[in-house]
């Protein structure tokens, strides 16, 4: 398998997940340029990461990823312990990471999809920071009852630890979280997360 990623977006994730699932892959480190090359729009016409090639599948979407590793190696425990009810909490925890967090960074990302003033620019990412506040007080609940999202370490882990490097980044007040200041802590404790993130020249 090859895992073709961007350092630091959701596709680090995916890498995490792998590095945890104990499968063999290779990673292509991508440059936003590589993006939009006539290889890589081969592997996804969208020009976006993640994307996984398995032999002769291909396969995006972060979420449809880090479920395809987690039942190829089903004992890394990455979708549960093999019980509906396992596998259906971490889903929920990746749900909401996947489209509820990754969404609300796009107007910190990029303002303009939102609005045409420039001069408003502010007031769109003040808004989506105090969404985002929100946001992280109900994973910060969770993780106050337990070590890990799901409550079990799970392919939403990953994901979640990648939205707060963003939230750090981009001004996101994460100010007496303490549940996930703990988990970020524990993240970068990690040696696979650590190897992950210097593979992708990240600190």
């Amino acid at each position: 398998m090859k895992l073709y990623t961007l350092p630091g977006a959701c596709s680090t994730a995916c890498h995490i997940a792998l590095r945890w699932s104990g499968l063999e892959f290779d990673v292509h480190v991508l440059s936003r340029d590589e993006l939009k090359a006539p290889d890589f729009l081969a592997i996804n016409p969208a020009g976006a990461v993640p994307a996984l090639v398995d032999g002769d599948f291909v396969l995006t979407q972060n979420a449809a990823i880090l479920g395809y590793v987690a039942d190829l190696a089903p004992a890394s425990g990455l979708g549960g312990d093999g019980s509906p009810r396992q596998r259906a909490h971490a889903n929920r925890w990746l749900a909401f990471v996947n489209a509820d967090l990754h969404p609300a960074f796009h107007p910190l990302f990029g303002p303009a999809r939102f609005i045409g003033d420039e001069g408003q620019y502010e007031a769109v990412k003040a808004a989506a920071r105090t969404r985002l506040r929100g946001m992280f007080e109900r994973a910060d609940e969770a993780m106050r009852r337990h070590d890990w999202i799901a409550g079990f370490r799970s392919y939403a882990d990953p994901y979640l630890y990648v939205t707060l490097r963003w939230a750090s980044r981009t001004g996101v007040d994460l100010e007496g979280l303490e549940g996930l200041a703990a988990f970020r802590s524990r993240m970068e404790a990690d040696a696979d997360v650590r190897n992950a993130l210097a593979r992708e020249g990240l600190d």
